[in-house]
């Protein structure tokens, strides 16, 4: 049975592959990866689902795995467990064959009785650099006056 919440998915195409995250609830499809956002519909029998799916760019960059930025794909696949997969095509791209596998992701709960620790930091404990200086501030963080 394919259920509710949050999955790692995988899709490739001919033209192509990507990665990203799907949400399912109730009916309905939301995700997105770095350049798109998918959206849709889902009905599942048993262990047998049918889906249409909808992908808009939100991000310039690489073409996407289909051909065209918007599609409108129709999927069908089964589930097993926290896996499912499932292949399909677009109406704006009839020649590409889709396939996807979706993982399920469960978020995981935290300890019960888990307590953060407080740690008081002492920056005169630190490595000091070759100039002498402490290093407190993060090495990404360019000092505010050159260094000699």
């Amino acid at each position: 049975m394919l259920r509710d919440g949050k999955y790692a998915a995988w899709f490739r195409t001919p033209r192509g592959q990507g990665t990203g995250v799907v949400h399912l609830a109730e009916g309905r499809i939301s995700g997105s990866d770095c350049f798109f956002t998918y959206g849709g519909s889902y009905r599942v029998d048993e262990q047998r689902f049918t889906a249409v799916l909808t992908t808009r760019r939100h991000s310039e960059g690489p073409p996407t795995v289909f051909g065209p930025d918007e599609v409108e794909v129709r999927l069908s696949g089964v589930c097993s467990g926290a896996m499912a997969t499932c292949s399909g095509k677009a109406d704006q791209a009839p020649d590409v064959k889709f396939e996807a596998t979706l993982i399920y992701s469960q978020d995981e709960a935290p300890a019960a009785d888990a307590r953060g620790a407080v740690v008081k930091l002492n920056a005169d404990k630190l490595p000091k650099g070759i100039d002498g200086r402490s290093r407190s501030r993060h090495p990404f963080v360019p000092p505010k006056t050159p260094v000699p």
